[in-house]
């Protein structure tokens, strides 16, 4: 017996419905990230609707707000849903423990098909079957025991009250054929395809009878998940047949690798959205780094609005190699972004961190100024806190070796009195002005280049690099150049 089906291409002219169905087990996962704003970027492609789905079936790893947080998270995202908890929809209820009775009737018809069975394995039996088979070195499958039973021997047992739960029966025989949207033919042979569980002893559906008997009922015509769901792929095309349903298709995404190119986790730092949202990564930077791990563009553009994604994305340009997660590359990605940013609101984001720092920001055009000239130093607002604490210093002390030789120089005493000289000078104390007295230091001293720059720099913000001098001298004002001037002398 060969179980065939072949998934129409594209959207095959239906209408487009997707969805993301997170667990509630604690926070959104990066790539659970990848795989909402997918789902979301095709629906929006295709004129069609992102559904949310909470799959609370596993209670015994129900996290209590998680359903709450998942749906913020979305939303601080910018990926709305068409339906869902919260709106409704025309295919509710959106959360599976409110459905229980759907999936109950579903297994009902199936066992009165006969395409499945009750089991009265217990775990201890199980775990049994498992460690033999672990030491027979064969694959861990349920060995079916429960398959064979008599009908009256099963009503005899539930007449008992025998704790059960309920299997498919999987085709002893032929293979399951379907298309991958990404990833072309697949095939598995039904003799490694697992006598499944789709009801559990306490009446809850396993994740495959729910995601089957859901994604019907709601109309999806598209599935796109992670990779890792590939291996239960067979299972759901069969179920799909045991039940007389056309499948979806099928859209398997690449996984997200650490840059060693092991498997993403925790392990090796940060996979949650709720962790780069609290050390201030913007959303906007996140998604446009998150949208190009798997899927790429036709140029080298990198920078895209959600809406240009949407408007580009398909699903023929998604790879099926795993996509490297690389830290560094978004926090260039959160760079660009908050300097795209207007001024004002940049120093509203940074305002919080400098004040915490202990920072005085009563003056928000002077706090404004320092953020604009430290915009190009930022990765994160909070950056800003060490970026910007010279200018609120009362005095600065030298950062490194190398800003302590540079006072040291045989030059920088004659540069540094030059200046403070200078400073006095200046009318009116702007950028201009500036630049045009360190010039006449220059030209009065003979002294130009590093000699020059580097013993001011270090003079007045206790560092090797930063903003341009004129600048810095500009928002420090005149008195505290003259001083630190003559402090960096003494």
């Amino acid at each position: 017996m060969t179980q065939t089906h072949t998934s129409p291409t594209a959207n095959g002219g239906a209408a487009v419905r997707v969805r993301f169905a997170p667990s509630p087990t604690g926070y959104l996962h990066v790539g659970g990230l990848r795989t909402a704003l997918y789902n979301y970027l095709f629906a929006r492609h295709h004129g069609g609707a992102f559904v949310l789905r909470i799959e609370d079936t596993d209670r015994t790893r129900f996290v209590e707000g998680a359903q709450e947080n998942l749906i913020d998270t979305l939303r601080w995202a910018g990926l709305d849903f068409d339906e869902g908890p919260g709106i409704g929809g025309p295919h509710g209820p959106y959360i599976q423990s409110e459905r229980l009775e759907i999936y109950r009737t579903h297994v009902e018809r199936l066992l009165a098909e006969g395409r499945a069975y009750r089991c009265f394995c217990t775990a201890e039996e199980l775990e049994t079957q498992r460690r033999e088979q672990a030491e027979a070195k064969r694959p861990p499958m349920y060995d079916r025991r429960c398959r064979m039973l008599r009908p009256e021997d099963v009503e005899a047992r539930l007449a008992a009250g025998a704790a059960h739960t309920v299997r498919m029966k999987v085709p002893l025989a032929g293979e399951v054929v379907f298309q991958d949207i990404i990833r072309g033919e697949i095939r598995v042979s039904c003799a490694v395809v697992d006598d499944q569980v789709l009801l559990k002893s306490d009446g809850f559906p396993t994740y495959h009878l729910a995601n089957v008997v859901d994604d019907h009922a709601m109309a999806i015509s598209h599935v796109i998940r992670g990779e890792e769901w590939l291996p239960s792929t067979a299972k759901h095309v069969l179920l799909y047949e045991a039940l007389g349903w056309d499948p979806p298709q099928f859209a398997h995404l690449p996984l997200l690798l650490n840059p060693d190119r092991t498997k993403l986790s925790k392990r090796q730092g940060d996979v949650a959205v709720e962790d780069y949202r609290a050390k201030g990564y913007l959303a906007p930077a996140l998604v446009n780094f998150v949208a190009l791990l798997g899927w790429n563009t036709s140029d080298d553009t990198e920078i895209f609005s959600l809406e240009t994604l949407a408007s580009l994305f398909t699903l023929d340009r998604v790879g099926k190699a795993g996509a490297v997660f690389d830290p560094a590359k978004l926090d260039w990605f959160n760079g660009q972004y908050l300097r795209a940013m207007a001024p004002a609101d940049l120093a509203a984001l940074c305002a919080p961190h400098l004040a915490a720092a202990g920072a005085d920001i009563s003056d928000t055009a002077r706090v404004e100024a320092i953020v604009a000239a430290l915009a190009t130093h930022l990765v994160r607002p909070a950056d800003i806190a060490d970026e910007a604490v010279f200018f609120f210093a009362e005095r600065v002390a030298p950062e490194s070796d190398e800003v302590r030789a540079a006072l040291a120089a045989d030059t920088a005493a004659t540069v540094l009195d030059l200046f403070a000289e200078a400073c006095t000078g200046v009318n009116p104390w702007e950028r201009g002005a500036i630049k045009a007295a360190i010039q006449g230091v220059q030209k009065a001293s003979g002294i130009k280049g590093k000699e020059l720059f580097l013993p001011l720099r270090a003079a007045l913000t206790g560092r090797a690099h930063g903003p341009e001098l004129p600048v810095i001298a500009e928002l420090l004002g005149r008195e505290v150049c003259i001083r630190r001037a003559r402090d960096a002398r003494s």
